[in-house]
């Protein structure tokens, strides 16, 4: 097996702290270039707002956030595999197709999810059911 050509230096306690900080900063700014997390991005502000202007109850806006979050999660997991698929197969390929179709899939499950549950909040605040 090939040795690590630059090893990384063990870092403990609070400095560990930063540099898992700084590690999500980057994977951040990476998908700032994705069209489909802006978009989910501003979905979710636009559910926070909407809830907002018809009065939501305070659990649902926290549900909310956390879906929201949940959603923004897969996205990264799914932009993740699309990066390794694409160094690993770079030529297509059956199994990266299916590779890309099943994170895409996890993020269209949020995505169906968050919907739903922002039909259920609204009709619950306006009693409808």
């Amino acid at each position: 097996m090939a040795e690590n050509p630059k090893p990384h230096k063990k870092v403990h306690g609070i400095a560990h702290i930063f540099a898992a900080a700084s590690y999500s900063w980057f994977g951040v700014k990476r998908l700032w270039g994705e069209t489909a997390f802006c978009q989910e991005l501003l979905a979710g502000g636009f559910i926070l707002a909407l809830f907002a202007m018809i009065g939501a109850e305070t659990h649902f806006f926290i549900f909310a956030i956390l879906l929201i979050l949940l959603t923004l999660a897969v996205e990264a997991i799914n932009t993740a595999i699309e990066e390794i698929v694409d160094l690993v197969s770079p030529e297509w390929s059956l199994a990266a197709k299916h590779a890309k179709d099943l994170g895409s899939f996890a993020v269209f499950c949020m995505l169906c999810s968050n919907g739903i549950f922002v039909l259920v909040v609204t009709l619950v605040t306006f009693d409808w059911i």
